[in-house]
């Protein structure tokens, strides 16, 4: 059993996100490692969101800023150099993610930060939210990775952001800006590589001894081919397709967009957008709805078969055939 610390040394966003998919394959079943990273601009969008409609993406061109896509669920995010980003990867034996965030909470308490925990993924400071956080699971090894907004430029969120107006309405917030801030608000003196140190401390102090994890040249030549997802345009924006029918919703849970081809009334193609945090979401719906005719009683049939967040999204959806 080893506890590991690995600062990454890239600082592009698919670079990181690829770090982040590597090591969750290749972690051993006991061992625990604490990944930190920095981005340059970037806007990461979770694993099931359309970037056609969560991102300003001509703005993100003009003005250099990179578009990644994480394999956790989730909503879309800003990064910049006053983010710091962390990640728990755990192999099958040392997952807990109750501790990992109270290792977090507790670090920023430390620190003097009155910090609480709110809703199923976020860290917030006096209401306004300071961190958020995604999860991913793959045979049986976890990934719980997050960011610190330290002193990040936070007019950038709205330019680059596009929030789905039902996510207001449903929130009552009025607009991004208003409900994030920096740590250095409530800490002047924070930064990012001390912010760093302060977790990297609270990590040895729960788990005990502390190594850095070895690198080698040939696992950089593992990861390439993972960075090679990660930069291609197929996993980081995908092909939207023509549609016949466009549906979307938002629920407690998150948002759903369903786009279908239809054929003689027969559902042909069919795919699905979400922020929710359940990363298998999305292929359940587009398993379920695939040939299928449109009906409203197949339509219900197949959400009380589905069950969870996705019967309820395709019960919904079937109300309006």
């Amino acid at each position: 059993m080893a506890n590991y610390v690995f600062i990454s040394p890239f600082s592009r966003a698919c670079d990181n996100m690829a770090l982040d998919e590597y090591l969750l394959d290749h972690v051993l079943p006991d061992d625990l490692i604490l990944l930190f990273y920095v981005n340059e601009n970037a806007v990461i969008i979770g694993k099931n969101q359309n970037p056609w409609k969560e991102c300003d993406r001509n703005a993100m061109d003009r003005d250099g800023v990179e578009l990644a896509r994480r394999i956790s669920g989730g909503g879309a995010v800003y990064h910049d150099g006053g983010n710091l980003n962390y990640s728990f990867i755990a192999g099958e034996n040392r997952y807990d993610p109750g501790a990992f965030q109270d290792l977090i909470l507790s670090c920023l308490k430390e620190e003097g930060v009155p910090c609480e925990a709110s809703g199923r993924n976020d860290l917030v400071v006096c209401g306004k939210k300071i961190s958020g956080t995604a999860f991913a699971v793959r045979h049986g090894k976890h990934l719980h990775h997050g960011t610190l907004l330290i002193c990040s430029d936070l007019t950038r969120l709205g330019k680059y952001l596009t929030v789905d107006p039902g996510k207001i309405r449903s929130k009552g917030i009025d607009s991004v800006r208003s409900r994030v801030a920096d740590l250095v608000e409530f800490k002047p003196e924070l930064t990012v590589p001390g912010m760093r140190a302060s977790l990297c401390r609270a990590f040895e102090k729960r788990y005990g001894a502390v190594v850095s994890l070895p690198f080698s040249d040939a696992e950089r030549i593992a990861l390439e081919s993972y960075r090679a997802r990660h930069v291609s345009w197929e996993w980081r924006i995908g092909n939207t397709p023509g549609f016949d029918l466009a549906w979307s919703e938002r629920f407690p849970w998150g948002g759903v967009e369903l786009y279908l081809i239809l054929e003689k009334g027969v559902i042909r193609e069919a795919r699905a957008f979400s922020d929710a945090m359940d990363t298998s979401l999305c292929d359940d719906l587009e398993r379920t709805l695939m040939n299928l005719p449109l009906d409203r009683g197949d339509v219900s049939k197949a959400a009380e078969a589905l069950g969870g967040a996705g019967g309820e999204a395709l019960l919904l959806f079937s109300r309006s055939i």
